[in-house]
């Protein structure tokens, strides 16, 4: 399939982005920040500009030229200000998650070298239970005013100065475009996260091989909703703005995204498949309380003509004014997504673009785009991006492997793990089990190391069992994995841990009160009998246990499996252990 691709500016680093953006978009806004009375004020391009120069030009004062600096605090237009100030000509810049333990937090300080760390009033509040087990120089500033250190405001006005005086050391600085750049330590739900190295070019390669197949122009708004410490986020929402000349605001928390939806107006909205299924539901149960709703839902899905599309979107009307009126495109990956939910969104007149990629790739390598838009499959690979899948079995399926210019340099002082995942010629392998068809197109089955092999050799993977039980309106998670158990078959049992959506089976009782353990035992049991029907005899699921709290999850709100699944363990062997025959003994 031919497509034609959209025109782009040549980029090599970050520098060039703000720089080129702040000559090619002199009106623009870069931000729209939120004041603390309430009022919303722009940052331009060219300002932005000034106030990175000038922070990078205090940093290298402080002697923090060619180090690795972190940054932790919540979504905000100084945090991105960080990222630049260290990015475009001091040093190597360290996003950490801002919910990690301060243990985890100085455990990444520690591995990654970092000399100094950008912190808000939170983050700051929690590293104090560490800070005496960081060097004596190590250097803390503030991303809000912070009694005791020194806050990126006050370092912004000696720059100036310096600026002022003629230091040139910043601005004059030249960026090794393919050195590392960014420092990202993935989630990792086993053991201590590995720290990708990535380098600009890796990100800015990503950015325009986005932009060739994704119309994204300075009259776009996206709303920061996703932690900017992701790749997903900064890459693919921060940095790509600052490409663009588009405009980035910040939400204040996901109590207040709908008034920050109307706030800010964003056209595009970038998000997980766990946040956009919650808005979906919302919105489906207020579009079959309208007498023409189901019907029009279930029309505008089988029929997609112009006209019908122009119906539809009257009819929907209501739904692009929750997100703020003027919402044109929803960017989703992370996780799998519901092909229905793209269907029903497609449907509102907003259409929802599937990716697929990871923190080693900058992270997009394949999605859907303006060309192609596919509800059941993540889409095709970027220009500039070779995909394949290794060594497929008889149904097609195998490791997914990419290779391009946005594949990551490696893992940071770590050659062993690089070497498992980087082949001799390029080849990066995901772990990612899938299949692609004639036109190209990517899906995924699941990742390699939660595939269940049977005693006869059959691979069943926990993904596609999920999938059908997150379809049904009774559960909310799940989690899917297997059992050794010897009278079984195929000598081990798929289990599933369900956490139930309490409120659509309470809805469903006839006495309106929310059911009791026996009664949910029956009715989720029934739900896998429903489910079993769909899936051939050795993938049906054996036995189930009901959890009463979510999964533990990612900040980009994936499912950490195997922290869950540990968890469960400790928690069996505790009570074991407790268990009067126990203490007996």
């Amino acid at each position: 399939m031919s497509i034609i691709h959209y025109e782009t500016r040549h980029v090599n680093n970050f520098k060039e982005v703000l720089e080129s953006s702040a000559r090619l978009f002199p009106a623009r806004p870069a931000f729209k920040i939120r004041e603390k009375d309430g009022s919303i004020v722009e940052m331009k391009y060219p300002k932005l500009l000034q106030v990175v120069n000038a922070l990078g030009t205090a940093l290298c004062s402080l002697g923090l030229k060619a180090k690795n600096i972190a940054v932790m605090g919540k979504n905000s237009h100084k945090w991105c200000i960080a990222y630049f100030g260290i990015t475009n000509g001091t040093g190597v810049v360290v996003p950490v998650d801002k919910e990690l333990m301060a243990d985890d937090v100085l455990n990444i300080l520690t591995v990654s070298e970092a000399k100094a760390m950008f912190v808000d009033d939170k983050a700051y509040e929690k590293l104090q239970a560490v800070k005496d087990r960081l060097p004596q120089d190590f250097t803390f500033i503030g991303l809000d005013e912070i009694e005791g250190i020194r806050n990126i405001d006050e370092l912004i006005k000696v720059g100036e100065e310096l600026l002022e005086k003629g230091d040139r050391t910043f601005v004059d600085a030249e960026v090794d475009s393919d050195a590392l750049g960014s420092l990202l330590f993935t989630s990792g739900t086993t053991g201590m996260a590995k720290g990708v190295m990535l380098s600009q070019r890796n990100i800015v390669e990503d950015i325009m091989a986005v932009k060739k197949v994704v119309k994204i122009t300075p009259d776009d708004t996206i709303l920061s909703v996703l932690p900017l410490h992701h790749t997903y986020e900064s890459s693919l929402c921060f940095v790509q703005l600052m490409y663009t000349g588009g405009c980035y605001c910040f939400c204040e928390g996901l109590r207040y995204i709908t008034r920050d939806m109307q706030d800010y107006q964003p056209t595009i909205f970038v998000t997980v498949p766990l946040m956009l299924e919650k808005m979906h539901a919302k919105i489906l149960k207020k579009v079959h309380e309208k007498k023409v709703g189901k019907f029009a839902l279930t029309l505008g899905k089988m029929v997609q003509d112009g006209f019908v599309a122009n119906l539809m979107e009257k009819i929907f009307a209501e739904v692009k004014k929750t997100f703020g009126g003027k919402l044109r495109l929803i960017i989703v990956g992370a996780a799998a997504l519901n092909p229905e939910v793209a269907k029903d969104f497609k449907t509102f007149g907003i259409p929802t673009y599937i990716g697929y990629g990871l923190t080693e790739c900058a992270p997009l390598v394949i999605g859907n785009n303006d060309h192609i838009m596919l509800p059941d499959s993540v889409g095709v690979p970027l220009p500039g991006v070779e995909a394949k899948i290794h060594d497929p079995d008889d149904n097609g399926v195998g490791e997914i492997w990419v290779k391009g210019p946005m594949v990551m340099l490696g893992y940071y002082n770590d050659e062993k793990s690089t070497r498992e995942v980087l082949t001799e010629d390029g080849w990066f392998r995901t772990g990612d089990m899938g299949t692609v068809d004639e036109n190209n197109c990517y899906r995924i089955v699941g990742r390699c190391k939660n595939v269940i092999v049977t005693k006869n050799g059959k691979n069943i993977y926990p993904e596609e069992v999920e999938y059908h039980l997150n379809n049904h309106p009774f559960v909310s998670e799940c989690i899917v994995f297997g059992a050794d158990c010897d009278e079984a078959e195929e000598g081990t049992q798929v289990v599933a841990k369900i956490f139930p959506d309490i409120q659509a089976i309470t809805a469903k009782l006839k006495d309106k009160q929310a059911p009791t353990k026996e009664e949910l035992q029956t009715i989720i049991g029934d739900v896998i009998k429903e489910v079993n029907k769909k899936l051939p005899k050795y993938k049906n699921i054996h036995d189930f246990d009901i959890r009463e709290i979510e999964f533990v999850k990612t900040t980009t709100a994936k499912i950490k499996r195997q922290a869950n699944l540990n968890e469960e363990q400790e928690v069996n062997e505790a009570n074991d252990a407790t268990a009067p025959e126990a203490q007996e003994n």
